[in-house]
This record gives C-alpha cells, structure tokens and sequence, in this order.
C-alpha cells in the first residue's frame, strides 16, 4: 500500500522482517515439539534458537531466492547460515511450505485483526460521544433526498454507532475463524510430522489447530475474513455519504473541520470541500475490491496449488492497511466534525410545516374521513406550498374540508416537534444501553 494511506503498525504486520520472524518462530517451535517427542536432538531444536536475536537480511535471502525460486527453501537455507548446516539438519522436518506460509499468513491476519478491532472501539466511543452530545438536536429525515419527518442529530449519530457495533462483532469472529494454524506436513495427512508438534506450534503463536488442512488452511477461512473487511469498509462509505451530503452548501447542516490554513481549491479560494470523506469513499471501494479475489481462492486445485497465493500476497497488506488507515480517519472526521443546528431547523422550515404532513393525514382518519379522501386533502394543501411556498398550517386552517373534520386546536397541535422525539430516549436505550 502507498504511504499516503498508510499506517506504521499496521504496515509493520506485513514487512518482510515481520514475515520472517514469523516464519522462524515457526521452525523453531516445530523443533522444540520434534526434540520433545524425541524425534530431533534436543541440542539441535537448542541450537535454533541461537538466531532469536538475529535480523534476518531479507537482501541475503532475495539473493538465493533468485537463484532457487523457493521462497522458503531460500529462508531455511539463510538460516542455516546462521545456526550452522550440522545444527540446522533437522530444521523444517516432515513439513511443508505451506505449513510456514499459511500459519505465517493468519498470524499476520489475527494481528491486523487485533489493531482493527482496537480501531472500530475508538470510532465507537466517538459515534457515542457525538450521539449523546446531539440526542436532541433536530434535523430533518430524508427518504429519496426528499424532506421526510423529522428526527434528531443524535439519532443519526446512533444508527452509525449500531451499525459499527455490529461490524466490531462481525470482526471479532473474523479474527477467531481465521486465527487457526497447519503443520501437517504434505497433504495435510501428518505422515511425516506428528499432530503433537502443530498443536505445541498453534500454542505458541496464539492459534488453534486447524482441524483438517490439505497442506494448506481452507481459504473458506480467508473469504469470511475479506468478506468481513468489506462490510466494514461499506458501513465507512455510508457514514461518510451522510456527511458528504450534510456539507453541500445548499443543506450545510454539518461539515468536516476546516484547520487554519487548509485550502479548498487551486482555483477558488472559498471552498471547502469533504475531501476526507470523499477520500473515505475511495478507500471503501479498494477495500471491497479484495473481496472477490479471496472468494474466489476458495476452489484450489485436490489438495491445494499456488493461485490464492500471489492474491492474498497483494490483498493481505492491501485491504488491511487500506482499512486500518480509513478508520482512523473516519474516527478524526466524527470527533472534531462542525454541527449546524440552526441551518438543520432552516432547512426543516424551507417549506413551513410541510413534514408534518402525516400526522394530519392520520388525525383526519381518527376523525372519520376515509384514508383516501384524507389523503387528497393532505396532498393537495401540500402542493400549494411545494409551489409557493406557503405556511402548510395555514393552508389547512383554509380548508374547509379539513376543519369540518378538525379544530384549529387540534390542527395546531400536530405541528408540535417534540411528537418525533418523544421515544429517542428508548431507541438510545437499546443501542447504549441503560
């Protein structure tokens, strides 16, 4: 991934010094295990971790992956040169490559997990403390970008904060789905490695053994877990068109913070755009592009080939470090986001009264009128003010079909605001809690 969209511990999950430290721990776990069932020496499986503390010259082994075309026999053969050739000998016994790269693989994938989880908590708490902070700020419901009834700032806030709960949820079973590990040597059928050593391998690193693997871990795993990235990265794009829309100049109810000395445009100086959401939207769109590449790794050759390998190569750091880096911004958007009430009360009374166009048309039912005849009267006072822009309290008032059915009284009485918020505290009661 490019810096610009980047993050230091999250890009430090994929180097390929993380890699491969990952990858010795592997081997050098597998030989305590292999010298614990007396398979190995012990002085051998001892004489690994001599390269504990060593930093692995990933210039060294590129130079004899050129020459064998093994990225892991080019590792082992580094690493012997560290440990010594005698020492060594046992090192990777009855394993496979895969046992290395995709064990390797879902320790990367459970670590990246853990730092988007962490991220999905920060943006949770922000979204909380914006919702309470504007429980009962009102603004104006859209349905089609049409004015529809009205709701609260702090409902909005909510219904973002239910949504990334439940992908905080969605992420933690990812992370569980996708933490198993293989060192079950060709094939998966354990015949030259005893099931003892994946399990004392799976410990260490914080995984389970993978219950059956075909010498490489169900990519079943990896689709839910980019399946998983998706949703997350969609439910971002949705915040963020929210708040693209809020910020157009003609609604401006609500608009991204604007620092001291930001720019809006080369050309005009008086611009101020949503680029951060803008560029969330973006993001959204290459975090999903990883989703269809991992699906389709699921149907591999018998027990397994190599074409998920140069997909997960790309789309392992891509999507993770794409989303890491997207929800730290969506996070820094929430936080230090300018709300307008006056301009949410201002749009809401563009056309006066016109939102409440509903509890007139039930009203008018209660009172007796069938549903169609309320429904014509509604709508055709609510067309004079759609085309000249007049009070819609006042047009009902002068219609003597609607006063035959209800009092001035009981006309003045549906235009009260605090009708639509009469149930907020229940609603934030079922998403916050009591």
């Amino acid at each position: 991934m490019i810096p610009r969209y980047s993050r230091p511990e999250m890009v430090a999950i994929w180097s390929p010094e993380t890699k491969f430290r990952i990858w010795y721990e592997i081997e050098a776990h597998a030989c305590d295990a292999m010298a614990d069932l007396g398979v190995i020496p012990r002085e051998n499986a001892q004489a690994v971790w001599k390269a504990k503390d060593v930093e692995f010259d990933v210039a060294r082994i590129d130079e004899i992956e050129a020459v064998t075309k093994h990225d892991v026999i080019a590792f082992l053969t580094h690493l012997a040169e560290h440990v010594g050739s005698e020492e060594a000998r046992f090192v990777h016994q009855g394993m496979t490559s895969s046992d290395v790269l995709d064990t390797c693989l879902n320790v990367q994938l459970t670590r990246a997990a853990d730092i988007l989880i962490a991220d999905l908590e920060g943006l949770l708490a922000a979204l909380k403390r914006r919702a309470i902070e504007h429980k009962n700020t009102i603004r104006i419901g859209r349905s089609h970008g049409i004015h529809a009834e009205p709701t609260t700032m702090g409902l909005t806030f909510a219904r973002f904060y239910a949504e990334m709960d439940r992908n905080l949820s969605r992420m933690r079973d990812a992370r569980a789905e996708i933490a198993t590990g293989a060192i079950s040597g060709a094939v998966g059928t354990f015949a030259n490695i005893d099931p003892q050593v994946e399990e004392h391998v799976c410990d260490k690193l914080g995984l389970v053994p993978e219950p059956i693997s075909t010498q490489v871990i169900p990519r079943d795993r990896h689709a839910a877990f980019f399946a998983t990235l998706g949703v997350v990265a969609s439910s971002i794009e949705n915040i963020a068109i929210e708040i693209r829309h809020m910020q157009r100049t003609e609604v401006l109810e609500g608009a991204e913070f604007f620092s001291m000395g930001q720019k809006g445009s080369s050309a005009m100086p008086h611009k101020k755009n949503p680029v951060l959401t803008e560029n969330l939207t973006g993001l959204a769109r290459m975090v999903r592009a990883a989703v269809v590449p991992a699906m389709e790794n699921v149907a591999l050759w018998h027990e397994r080939d190599i074409s998920h390998s140069s997909v997960e190569r790309m789309i392992g750091p891509d999507a993770t470090i794409t989303l890491d880096f997207a929800l730290a911004r969506l996070t820094g958007v929430i936080d230090k986001m300018l709300i307008f009430p006056e301009n949410m009360l201002e749009n809401m009374n563009k056309f006066p009264g016109l939102v409440m166009s509903q509890r007139v048309l039930l009203a008018l039912t209660q009172a007796g009128v069938s549903r169609e005849d309320a429904y014509a009267m509604v709508q055709r006072n609510a067309l004079k003010v759609w085309e000249h822009r007049t009070d819609f309290k006042e047009e009902l008032l002068a219609d003597a079909d609607v006063t035959a059915a209800l009092s001035p009284e009981e006309i003045e009485e549906k235009f009260d605001l605090g009708y639509h918020t009469k149930h907020v505290d229940t609603i934030f009661a079922r998403v916050f809690g009591e």
